[in-house]
């Protein structure tokens, strides 16, 4: 399709920028968001064809701006935010990346259970201002090896930390609601067990789900509370799945040890008391975004719009289920 624009509404940094003009081919051309306003994402959209979206919401509200928009290519997994009764009714086709980004998450999971594990921001900042207390610091810092490490969501990120944690020593549990193939299970070094018993036993506990209906709140205060002793609650998935109130009394209280929270139920988590915590290490939702990944997640993304463009099916596990069309 000559001419064809594409939509970005994201606050992407220049080099990415960069490499989706360089990337796209040449008979498509970029609308891209001057900035974050409702009026200029409304703009962007209004001349899309497609759209490319990270992390950049698009309610009911913002889709109705944009009259030519019919395929939406997510540059990652979750679409919970994504208005998919507004696609299905006005048939908007939406697509994932299925396990895109599923090596850098997982290397930042890792990154925020040993930066929890030694309260690694707290001692950071204890030494720059010129403290040197290495026996508060021992009596405190915990390590992966010899722990059970809780893994709760087995998609693709679940087994690529997994894999990551194979050397760590640790014991590897999971729950998932598809069970795993037993080969998969004795390759990777882990055992299923349900939600009820990980969240009694792992010292570490680590989510991976997405965020839907059955989800929300999944880490309610009930399911806090049943935590072990000292556990330490990593969430490199979205916010919504914890209960953050119930997590920093938890934290406050001493019942959780730490906590690495990469995901917000509101972003940016402006006034949240959880950003006060000594014992908490907290990345803006960045998770999956590295400029190393994103070439590739970028040539995926450009051939499902080609596809779609063409006829063609999208892979499968791309292609994101509508709800049942409504009226629109």
């Amino acid at each position: 399709m000559a001419n064809l624009v594409v939509g970005i509404i994201d606050p992407f940094h220049p080099k990415i920028l960069e490499m989706i003009a360089s990337g796209i081919p040449d008979d498509w051309s970029l609308s891209i968001a001057a900035d974050q306003s409702a009026e200029e994402k409304a703009r962007a959209l209004g001349r899309a064809d497609i759209a490319f979206v990270m992390a950049a919401p698009m309610p009911a509200s913002l889709l109705r701006e944009a009259p030519k928009l019919r395929f939406i290519q997510k540059l990652g997994a979750g679409v919970d935010r994504i208005d998919l009764d507004f696609c299905a009714a006005h048939d908007i086709t939406v697509a994932r990346l299925q396990a895109g980004n599923s090596i850098p998450v997982a290397e930042h999971t890792l990154l925020l259970m040993l930066a929890a594990c030694r309260r690694l921001p707290y001692l950071d900042r204890q030494t720059r201002a010129g403290g040197w207390d290495k026996e508060a610091a021992r009596g405190n810092s915990r390590q992966i090896h010899g722990r059970t490490v809780g893994i709760v969501g087995f998609g693709a990120i679940g087994k690529a930390v997994a894999r990551l944690l194979s050397g760590f020593g640790a014991e590897l549990l999971y729950y998932d609601p598809l069970r795993a193939d037993l080969g998969v299970e004795r390759e990777l070094g882990v055992a299923y067990a349900s939600l009820d018993e990980i969240t009694a036993r792992a010292d570490i506990l680590s989510l991976h789900l997405p965020l839907t209906r059955d989800t929300a709140k999944l880490f309610d205060a009930a399911r806090i509370a049943s935590l072990k002793p000292g556990a330490i609650l990593i969430n490199c998935a979205r916010g919504g799945l914890v209960d953050e109130k119930a997590l920093h009394e938890a934290l406050v209280e001493g019942r959780v040890y730490a906590a690495g929270l990469d995901a917000f139920e509101a972003e940016p988590p402006v006034g949240n008391p959880l950003l006060t915590l000594d014992q908490t290490v907290v990345t803006p939702h960045v998770a999956g975004g590295t400029v190393d990944n994103f070439a590739p997640v970028l040539a995926r993304a450009i051939g499902n719009a080609r596809r779609f463009l063409h006829g063609q099916n999208l892979p499968e596990e791309d292609l994101v289920p509508l709800p049942p069309r409504t009226a629109a």
